[in-house]
């Protein structure tokens, strides 16, 4: 099992630099705890400082060392031309392997913002990613579907193949991700007995179209010194409601707790740790972050 971080990219700050130092030290922690694979996420239309993932992204690349990276796209919202290119841009800056992990999408405010339709983005999602597909093959496309486009190429292309990972929760996504994706990344609301439910029926969609899958799954998560800590320092957050989740699905604990609830994952098939910092404040964060390594030690084998 290996264990990554998906970057929190909305920051409340009065000075919009100190959200982007927030993020730039956390790669930082990231890189120097050894964790194997580095995100951001995909959101548009906001009220607070959402930080750009096409952006910020480079940037931490700088902090990044050569290990996976990569950045969530609400495909629907993107030109596929534009998104193609800026993931060419990436791809050609990381030192590692890029992985895009993409979904569908939702939230009116944000389609409305982009013209785009609620209606038709699952049509929307598979034509633009397999026009990216071709395009970062050096192929010349066109196309007179959801976009219109003639005869374009770009450059750079990706120096080795771009890996994509499709979040998905219906059963219907769950099939579309086993039929297009290299990977299926389950969502971090999920309790353990529903993310094994998913793996199943992802691997048993893969078998039908004849595709390998790798199995990645979100979880937010703080380490803390101690259980007691962890509790202690966690339990506001929690008692407020945090994104809506159900508290079972938040992984809070010392060390050795945490790594025996990662690995219960590990043992439902899924390779791929994806974790968020459940506690905001910087010296938190940051402290979870560096315990990470040790966590990563002990599910290596998982």
């Amino acid at each position: 099992m290996q264990i990554g971080i998906s970057l929190t990219s909305a920051h409340a700050v009065a000075d919009v630099r100190l959200g982007a130092q927030v993020m730039i030290e956390r790669t930082a922690a990231a890189r120097e705890a050894g964790l194997d694979s580095l995100f951001v996420g995909d959101h548009h239309a906001t009220a607070r400082p959402y930080y750009q993932n096409n952006a910020i992204l480079g940037r931490l690349l700088a902090e990044w060392g050569e290990a996976p990276a990569g950045a969530l796209y609400l495909l629907p919202l993107w030109h596929p031309v534009l998104l193609a290119e800026q993931v060419g841009t990436l791809a050609s800056i990381a030192r590692g392997r890029f992985v895009m992990q993409c979904a569908i999408g939702g939230g009116a405010e944000q389609f409305d913002a982009f013209g785009a339709s609620l209606r038709t983005r699952v049509g929307a999602f598979e034509e633009c990613l397999d026009l990216m597909r071709a395009l970062w093959r050096g192929d010349t496309v066109s196309s007179d579907g959801h976009w219109t486009i003639r005869d374009t190429r770009i450059a750079p292309v990706p120096p080795e193949p771009v890996e994509v990972w499709v979040g998905a929760q219906a059963p219907r996504a769950i099939e579309r991700a086993a039929r297009l994706a290299d990977g299926f990344l389950a969502g971090p609301g999920l309790l353990l007995g529903e993310a094994t439910e998913q793996a199943t029926r992802y691997r048993e969609g893969c078998a039908r179209h004849d595709r390998p899958g790798r199995l990645a799954i979100r979880r937010d998560l703080y380490v803390g010194e101690s259980d007691e800590e962890a509790r202690a320092t966690a339990g506001p957050v929690v008692e407020a409601g945090y994104r809506g989740f159900r508290p079972e699905a938040l992984v809070i604990g010392g060390v050795e707790s945490v790594a025996e609830e990662l690995r219960a994952f590990g043992a439902a098939g899924y390779r791929d740790v994806i974790v968020r910092n459940l506690v905001s404040s910087q010296p938190h964060a940051l402290a979870s972050i560096e315990r990470l390594a040790r966590v990563r030690e002990l599910v290596a084998d998982a």
